[in-house]
C-alpha cells in the first residue's frame, strides 16, 4: 500500500471529542510542535533544506517557514474567536506566501525561534481559557463554521503533519532520523 506523501499522518479529521482531557492532549501537541520541528531539521544542509518533500510540494525550507506563518494566523483567529461573536476570519493564500522570498529563502533559524516564542504565548492563552470558551465559533468563508475545539484539533494535527513531511523525507533519503525521534 503506497503512502500519500501529502498526508504522512493522514488527512485532518475532527472526531468531535471535545472533552477537557482530549483538549489538554491537543494543546500539549501544540506545545510540542516547535521542539519536534527543530529536531526534524537538525543537521540538515542547505541543499537538503532546498529539497522538495514530495514532487509538486514545498521544499523543507518552505515547510519550516510556512508553519509559523500558519500558526500566527491560527493564534489570531483563536483570539478573535474568544473576543468577538462568531467572527468571519480572513483566509490567506498559503501557497502564495510560501513562494515569497521570506518563504523560499534564508535561514530557518528565525522561523524556528518565532515558532517557539509564538507557541509559548499561544499555549499559555489556550491553557488559561475556561472550558466554555472552546465552544465558541468562527466562520471561515471557504470551510464554514469552526469551533475553537475543532481549531485546536486542527493545529495539533498541523504541527505533526508538517514535522512528518520532514521526518518522512529524511527517512526516504537516508538522512538520518535518529535526531527526530519524538
Amino acid at each position: 500500500m503506497a503512502t500519500d506523501l501529502r498526508y504522512p499522518i493522514g488527512p485532518f479529521k475532527f472526531d468531535g471529542d471535545a472533552t477537557p482531557a482530549r483538549r489538554a492532549a491537543r494543546i500539549a501537541d501544540i506545545a510540542a510542535t516547535p521542539a519536534a520541528l527543530r529536531a526534524a531539521v537538525r543537521g540538515l544542509s542547505d541543499p537538503q533544506l532546498d529539497t522538495l518533500y514530495r514532487l509538486g510540494g514545498w521544499t523543507v525550507r518552505q515547510v519550516v517557514h510556512h508553519v509559523p506563518d500558519s500558526h500566527m494566523n491560527a493564534y489570531i483567529r483563536m483570539k478573535l474567536c474568544v473576543t468577538e461573536d462568531s467572527p468571519t476570519i480572513k483566509p490567506y493564500d498559503e501557497k502564495a506566501w510560501a513562494e515569497l522570498p521570506d518563504g523560499r529563502e534564508g535561514s530557518i533559524d528565525g522561523s524556528l525561534t518565532l515558532l517557539e516564542l509564538l507557541h509559548e504565548r499561544w499555549v499559555r492563552f489556550l491553557r488559561g481559557l475556561p472550558d466554555g470558551a472552546f465552544e465558541r465559533t468562527v466562520m471561515h468563508p471557504e470551510s464554514g463554521v469552526w469551533s475553537l475545539d475543532r481549531l485546536v484539533a486542527m493545529y495539533a494535527w498541523h504541527g505533526k503533519h508538517h514535522t512528518a513531511h520532514v521526518t518522512a523525507l529524511r527517512e526516504r533519503m537516508g538522512w538520518g532520523t535518529e535526531l527526530t525521534a519524538r
